[in-house]
């Protein structure tokens, strides 16, 4: 990968007054956080397009080589191996954790509830500090929560993040998979992507981290700890290269890792935010975040001495993410606002319009107007067979469906996910209405008579 110094070596490099503004971005938060050293970069469409760094030694900023600890960033990487194991029909997400890894407090939760942070366990370990001290202190899963009162809220209610919880399904993959959690991270989600600078402990080169005092411009060394079972809450450590290509997988995906349904999956709340304004919340392994109009997924890192951000914005088409090594430096709102930059300078182009690559005639015959009851909406033909139902007045009910194998079509999102469109005919094949989810849509509003549940008044539209 480039040094940060040499953005033209970028495929599709910013404009320069878009890159100024990034670097100034950046600066600023280096300088302002007070931090030893600071890496960050700007993903558009798949591709790194922007990395910028400062640092405290004048002349001599981190590269994109250079590794940083990304604290919970790693839970991402657990949230995708426990996927892995539900698409291959190892577990359910609906499973109870002991029907796969008995014996432990939090056997009667589900995985879902551990991946979402909703299952009430604590946030953190018992005593002392699992962040600062060595994993060896608590080398079984029993030492990971209190065994009298584990939960403190009731399980599936409420978010409540715990570090614990990802500590018990990095168990769960080790128990599935029958080796340690690192090694089946490095062999089928890192290897695949390319991520070889990505690891449980620091390699060569790899920044230091430090604690900045709150009011003197001094430092002190943070312990560089491995901690042990603790390790799919916050042990990865990963450069500004390797996060752009993390950045590309969570946003479009991978078949060699996983698929994009189930990565779209992912980033869909589990629990209702809860507050006013929705401004935070949580999918299975990815965090959720408002910001200034637009709705973000990745997640934040942070461990002594270390910050770390990726935001995604699928709108824009953009990602960001920021490392730095000092303890409390702030690069969520920083990684934000480099994708607000960049969408502000430099807006999504978009895809330009082509016509469909063939046509199927009997699809093309169902496009146009279908009522729902009285109610006027569309039906669209788009690529790859996929239907697109839309309501023409008011908020309405619509919803994309992709073709099956039976000649349904399945509802891929807002009011039909998941339902199903059915195409009924008549029984010399002449189409007589659609059936979606046991709502009846047909060519006329209120029309034919047969095909509306519970009839229609057979003196027809009138004036009162």
């Amino acid at each position: 990968m480039p040094n940060s110094d040499h953005l033209t070596d970028l495929p599709d490099p910013l404009l320069p007054t878009t890159a100024r503004a990034l670097l100034h971005r950046t600066a600023v938060a280096q300088a302002e956080g007070r931090t030893p050293s600071m890496v960050a970069g700007v993903v558009r469409d798949g591709r790194l397009v922007w990395t910028g760094a400062r640092s405290m030694i004048e002349g001599h900023a981190p590269d994109l080589d250079v590794q940083y600890r990304i604290g919970s960033l790693t839970k991402t990487f657990a949230a995708v191996l426990v996927l892995r194991l539900r698409d291959e029909g190892l577990l359910d997400l609906a499973d109870p954790l002991g029907r796969h890894l008995p014996g432990t407090p939090a056997d009667d939760l589900t995985v879902a509830q551990l991946l979402a942070h909703s299952g009430g366990l604590a946030a953190e370990t018992p005593g002392p500090w699992w962040e600062r001290t060595d994993g060896g202190l608590r080398p079984e899963l029993d030492g990971l929560l209190e065994e009298s009162g584990p939960l403190k809220h009731p399980a599936g209610r409420r978010h409540h993040y715990s570090n614990p919880g990802y500590a018990l399904l990095g168990a769960l993959v080790e128990r599935l998979r029958g080796e340690p959690w690192g090694e089946v991270l490095r062999r089928e989600v890192l290897a695949p992507l390319g991520m070889d600078r990505t690891t449980l402990l620091p390699e060569h080169p790899h920044a230091g981290g430090f604690a900045v005092h709150p009011w003197a411009d001094v430092m002190l060394p943070e312990p560089l700890t491995d901690t042990g079972l603790m390790a799919p809450a916050g042990q990865l450590w990963s450069t500004g290269a390797d996060l752009a290509r993390w950045a590309a997988f969570l946003a479009a995906g991978d078949d060699k890792v996983l698929k994009t349904d189930t990565l779209a999956e992912m980033r869909r709340p589990e629990v209702g935010p809860e507050d006013a304004e929705w401004t935070s919340a949580y999918g299975l392994g990815v965090q959720l975040s408002r910001h200034e109009g637009r709705v973000l997924y990745g997640h934040t890192g942070s461990m002594p001495g270390f910050t770390a951000c990726l935001w995604i914005s699928p709108e824009d088409g953009l990602a960001a993410f920021a490392l730095s090594n000092a303890t409390g430096a702030g690069t969520g709102r920083l990684t934000a606002e480099l994708i607000g930059i960049t969408a502000a300078h430099e807006p999504r182009l978009p895809e330009a319009w082509r016509p469909l690559p063939e046509v199927d005639e009997e699809l093309l015959a169902l496009t146009g107007p279908w009522y729902w009851g009285a109610a006027p909406n569309a039906l669209r033909l788009r690529a790859e067979g996929v239907l697109e139902l839309t309501p023409l007045t008011g908020a309405g009910r619509g919803s994309r469906f992709r073709p099956q194998p039976d000649g349904t079509w399945l509802g891929l999102d807002r009011y039909y996910a998941g339902e199903t469109l059915r195409v009924v005919r008549h029984p010399d094949g002449t189409v007589s209405h659609l059936d979606v989810g046991s709502f009846v849509y047909t060519r006329e509003p209120y029309g034919p008579a047969d095909a509306v549940p519970g009839g229609v008044d057979p003196a027809g539209w009138r004036a009162f």
